[in-house]
């Protein structure tokens, strides 16, 4: 299988996702299944068949950083750690839209921090709970 392939469909399946959550406030319930559950199990689905049936090579682990970067040497274990990331991103931008709602914070202040999320996953993270801690609740 072409990794170059699997790399498309698995960034045209999560950006449709963070795309879902832009529009979250307009289709709450939508978004919440959507970017929260189906393309997370669809991405995560592709990673296990990844690791299951496309494995990399003897070289590296989890020991050293010499063996994380042996390890990502292999495009295998590259492409299958770049889902991981797709899959595990998403999640917390879909939790962060979520929190959101259920603590009555704006999603204007909540936006900015997804693409943060998509891009350098903990940093929005990081926003998100600064905007937790600063930002008012809305009246609910």
């Amino acid at each position: 299988m072409d990794l170059e392939v699997i790399f498309s469909c698995a960034g045209i399946l999560a950006m449709s996702g963070w795309l879902v959550l832009l529009a979250a406030p307009l289709i709450p319930k939508w978004s919440d299944r959507i970017a929260g559950y189906v393309v997370p199990i669809l991405l995560s689905l592709g990673y296990v068949i990844l690791i299951l049936f496309f494995p990399s090579g003897d070289a590296g682990g989890f020991g050293s950083l010499a063996e994380v970067i042996d390890l990502f040497a292999d495009p295998r274990a590259m492409m299958a750690g770049w889902v991981h990331y797709l899959a595990f991103d998403l999640l917390i931008g879909a939790w962060m839209c979520r929190t959101a709602r259920r603590d009555g914070l704006s999603f204007w202040l909540v936006a900015p921090c997804l693409p943060l999320t998509f891009l350098f996953g903990p940093a929005g993270y990081l926003a998100f709970s600064v905007v937790r801690i600063f930002a008012p609740a809305k009246a609910i």
